[in-house]
């Protein structure tokens, strides 16, 4: 049974379908760390076109959905509800193995360093315990 499902998800995050990427919130340290989990379906949207007859998830949706992931840590702290995160940068991204339909991708965020609405997160990303994605993630609350 998951901590959060998608609707409580969305009590927390500005985001929604077709750009919710995140399914469920499994572990969560509010302002700490995250685990989410998202379901490869064979229908998502990306897949009509990345690629028509080699399905594979984009890379930068990856970060996107470690992103939502760390947003959903830091939006829970009573400070910040009704907040936004965005994006301030990435570093040492490395993607490590593609992600195909079916495939339930594992996201881990531990927020590492907060100073005023600026922080940076370190994610990973993994499928049945191996590593897809890696990537330390900048981010602005507002």
């Amino acid at each position: 049974m998951p901590l959060m499902d998608k609707e409580q998800i969305m009590q927390i995050i500005p985001h929604r379908d077709p750009f919710l990427l995140i399914d469920t919130i499994e572990e969560m340290e509010p302002g700490q760390r995250v685990v989410a989990t998202k379901l490869m379906k064979p229908d998502e949207f990306w897949f009509k076109g990345h690629f028509p007859d080699y399905p594979v998830v984009p890379g930068v949706l990856m970060l996107e959905m470690l992103a939502q992931a760390g947003a959903v840590a830091m939006l829970a702290l009573p400070e910040n509800k009704g907040k936004i995160g965005f994006f301030g940068g990435v570093k040492e991204a490395k993607f490590r193995r593609q992600v195909v339909p079916g495939d339930l991708l594992r996201l881990e965020v531990e927020i590492i360093k907060v100073k005023g609405p600026v922080g940076v997160g370190k994610g990973t990303a993994t499928v049945n315990g191996e590593k897809a994605v890696s990537a330390e993630i900048t981010f602005a609350i507002k």
